[in-house]
């Protein structure tokens, strides 16, 4: 698809984008690539520990940790979108990106980025059921309706991005092939357009209000449901434990949203190139990197399940 939609546009075609990152602080690429390449190795191997983790330890085979699976996939293949070409550009003078790689990480990062939005709201109406519902919790969270709503959040980024990076890849660019950005993402491929681009972005705020602002409130909700059950109760040990059923999804939530929103919520002008790029490199690297972390070091399941499989290694 996005091989026609490329030739279509041949003043761009016969190019490669310039993605000017960080190169206006020439100072600053060195330290970056060291922590950016650190924050890549932490994160595959976080990630995938997770994965086997939740995979090989029975009993871990509950609906929250199929979520946190899902979610560490998916955070291995965001990163994987974006660094390798992020460290390329770091290392040296060239800050190219061919437009096939240009199309490819446009339409693979935003469906991922969709993905995490909708697959975190759900781990937020998942830690609801269990706090509020725990009774019905494996009623409600049968392992086909977990599998349904999986199937969902990963629908829904591929139909945001089938949209959104469709129309942005037909938007004529008349040669201007410098990108503001260490990445081609949406806001930045758009200020590349030589036609007026109101509609876009009214298309874009549109997509924001459904698969960001919406998502925010429904986990605002279920949270704010979780605290009054919880007050009802009048236990410290019913607050204790709902943090720590809840407390690393709502860390992670926090982290994730509240640095995506600043770049696709509050107006362009509301921030300048460099804290736009520094704070999408954090959602984008440092997020994903502290995700393990986070469920590691607050989870007790978690941490049961790694002593575990480690004490089985070396009896073999």
């Amino acid at each position: 698809m996005w091989i026609r939609l490329m030739e279509q546009n041949n003043e761009t075609s016969w190019g490669d984008f310039i993605l000017l990152g960080f190169s206006d602080q020439p100072q600053v690429e060195a330290i970056l690539f060291v922590v950016v390449l650190i924050s890549y190795l932490l994160t595959l191997v976080g990630n995938t520990a997770i994965i086997l983790v939740c995979c090989l330890d029975s009993q871990l085979h509950t609906p929250m940790y199929y979520f946190l699976t899902n979610l560490s996939f998916l955070d291995l293949c965001f990163t994987t979108t974006i660094v390798p070409q992020l460290l390329w550009n770091l290392k040296g003078p060239a800050k190219t990106i061919s437009p096939m790689g240009c199309a490819v990480q446009l339409y693979v990062s935003l469906s991922l980025g969709s993905t995490e939005c909708v697959l975190l709201t759900i781990m937020a109406f998942d830690r609801y059921v269990a706090v509020c519902r725990p009774l019905n919790y494996t009623t409600i969270m049968h392992p086909s309706f977990c599998k349904a709503l999986a199937v969902i959040s990963w629908l829904s980024g591929v139909g945001n991005t089938l949209i959104q990076s469709t129309i942005t890849l037909q938007l004529p660019r008349c040669g201007h092939r410098q990108l503001h950005h260490f990445l081609c993402e949406v806001p930045a491929m758009i200020n590349l357009a030589c036609v007026d681009v109101h509609a876009n972005e009214v298309q874009l705020f549109v997509a924001t209000l459904v698969l960001l602002l919406l998502p925010m409130t429904l986990i605002v909700i279920s949270y704010a449901l979780i605290a009054r059950a919880v007050i009802k109760i009048k236990s410290s040990q019913a607050w204790r434990k709902a943090l720590g059923t809840c407390g690393s999804h709502l860390l992670v939530v926090s982290l994730y949203f509240g640095t995506s929103s600043v770049i696709y919520i509050q107006p362009k002008r509301a921030y300048g190139h460099s804290q736009g790029k520094f704070l999408t490199l954090f959602y984008t690297v440092v997020t994903p990197t502290l995700n393990p972390l986070i469920y590691t070091l607050r989870n007790k399941e978690v941490k049961g399940a790694l002593k575990r499989l480690l004490r089985r290694e070396k009896t073999f």
